[in-house]
């Protein structure tokens, strides 16, 4: 991004206003304006740079970096991941639907206090939701809870629920 002409222009209207003042005012003027110039670029790039932290904000998980080339400064903007597939949610809610119900509730037990977040989804996304969540004979924030439970296990391979995967200690029959 080129600063160039935002800078000129706020020289133009320094001159401009200090026309008014007459010869002395305008002879100032022009010479404040080389000084100032590294003033205003440097108050133009905390303004962007301010910018650039509120979009980061918004747009979280992505981010909107500012960067300087130069004496230029330009945008990186990182995009959110895509979010995932309804094929995704649906293979992740099967997938804790075939885990035990005991070591589900431990699951939920293990995590202490509920919360509460808003949701948005695509209404074609919402009703393969609540289809998968009442042929499973679940209530859609159980079917949820489980497919992201589910999602977490498999990106995470070492935390598995309390019962999960363990291996019996005791061993019965006759030995010679």
């Amino acid at each position: 991004m080129d600063l160039r002409v935002y800078i000129e222009d706020i020289h133009r209207q320094l001159v401009v206003a200090a026309e008014a003042g007459g010869d002395e005012a305008r002879a100032l003027a022009e010479r404040l304006v080389a000084p100032l110039d590294a003033a205003i670029r440097l108050a133009f790039q905390d303004v962007l740079g301010a910018a650039a932290e509120e979009i980061t904000c918004e747009l979280a998980p992505g981010s909107v970096e500012l960067r300087l080339r130069g004496r230029d400064p330009e945008f990186v903007v990182t995009p959110p991941p895509a979010p995932p597939t309804a094929d995704d949610l649906f293979e992740a809610g099967r997938q804790m639907h075939n885990r035990s119900a005991v070591a589900a509730s431990s699951v939920e037990a293990d995590e202490g206090g509920v919360s509460r977040i808003n949701l948005r989804l695509p209404d074609q996304l919402k009703s393969r939701i609540e289809q998968a969540a009442g042929g499973e004979g679940q209530s859609v924030n159980s079917w949820l809870v489980r497919a992201a439970t589910a999602a977490l296990e498999r990106t995470d391979p070492g935390r598995r629920p309390p019962g999960v995967g363990k291996v019996a200690q005791r061993y019965t029959g006759w030995a010679r």
